[in-house]
């Protein structure tokens, strides 16, 4: 029997849909999935991340990227060493000392060159030097990072500190209270009262940690280390267009946190731009670490005594997603 055109043809269709269903599995990829758990209630200091999953630059990376929003009383670093979330936002001298106890946490990327740390003032007060006689309000976090150093450079002393719930009111009803701020939130709120305020940052002044850091489990940089990679420069590909055009990440970042107002992002998107905290105004790619930094961070914990001299700081961090990347704002 001749077969027919007609019978050729179906043949051949029905060839190609084999072919093809028995090359599915090994040409067809699943995004890689990862859970990252911010550092705090969604807002634009984690816009970059934000962006990234709005806009499909994780996808295009073959990721599928859970964000989880942190806050005061979620555990980051626990849950990272749990194994309930892949990555989360650290911070310099939180993995430091997980280190020196031995935890395996590693720091693979920085979103900002400086930790966004720093004082709030009344707006007679003109430098940090100006602060010797005045109450300074400190969290309880705060007394074990940031203000051991103010301490040493600017000869404050204990019976200054009083303690920081929060709440703005103290500020606002004592003209000669100082206290510690964030650069998109105690000033926006201090803006919208109408009280001039003056912010200093500390990492102007010499404070070392980088801030908004990228941390995992040197389990997860061994078992995923292409997934990290291209996380890492997605991420960072995301803090890029997020100050061109913030409007995907922030659609997200107020499901996440309804209280989050345009005003309050709009604030802090022009901070970072302000203070030049993505890439030092300019000298650097977004995402960038170097060793010489991360020694500063350590020599400064060890003279303060909050690290100890013996622990091997170089477990901390590593460059080798970093190194090679070239990010730039426009």
């Amino acid at each position: 029997m001749t077969a027919t055109p007609q019978l050729l043809l179906r043949a051949l269709a029905a060839a190609a849909v084999c072919g093809a269903l028995l090359a599915a599995p090994a040409t067809a990829q699943a995004a890689e999935k990862l859970r990252l758990l911010t550092s705090w209630y969604a807002q634009a200091e984690h816009g970059g991340f934000y962006e990234a999953k709005a806009t499909g630059l994780y996808g295009k990376a073959g990721l599928d990227v859970e964000i989880r929003m942190g806050g005061p009383q979620v555990k980051g670093m626990q849950l990272l060493l749990a194994g309930e979330v892949d990555a989360i936002l650290g911070y310099d001298l939180q993995v430091l000392d997980a280190v020196e106890k031995g935890l395996p946490a590693v720091t693979v990327a920085a979103s900002f060159q400086y930790d966004l740390q720093g004082m709030m003032t009344h707006e007679d007060v003109r430098s940090l030097d100006d602060l010797k006689d005045r109450v300074i309000l400190v969290s309880t976090s705060g007394r074990t990072t940031w203000w051991p150093w103010f301490k040493a450079k600017y000869g404050a002393d204990d019976a200054q500190a009083k303690a920081y719930t929060f709440s703005l009111t103290p500020f606002f009803a004592d003209p000669k209270i100082a206290q510690q701020a964030y650069p998109s939130s105690e000033p926006f709120q201090a803006q919208e009262k109408g009280v001039p305020a003056n912010f200093f940052l500390f990492a102007k002044e010499g404070y070392p940690p980088y801030g908004t850091t990228i941390v995992v489990t040197r389990k997860t940089l061994e078992e995923k280390r292409a997934a990290i990679g291209a996380f890492v420069k997605a991420s960072m590909e995301g803090w890029r267009d997020y100050l061109g055009n913030p409007a995907p990440a922030n659609a997200l970042i107020k499901a996440d946190n309804p209280k989050m107002t345009d005003a309050q992002i709009a604030f802090g998107i022009a901070k970072m731009k302000e203070l030049g905290a993505l890439d030092a105004e300019g000298r650097t790619s977004v995402g960038q670490m170097t060793g010489e930094r991360w020694k500063a961070t350590r020599d400064y914990m060890v003279g303060a005594g909050l690290l100890k001299a013996e622990a091997d700081w170089t477990k901390a961090f590593t460059t080798e997603f970093v190194k090679d990347l070239s990010v730039r704002l426009d």
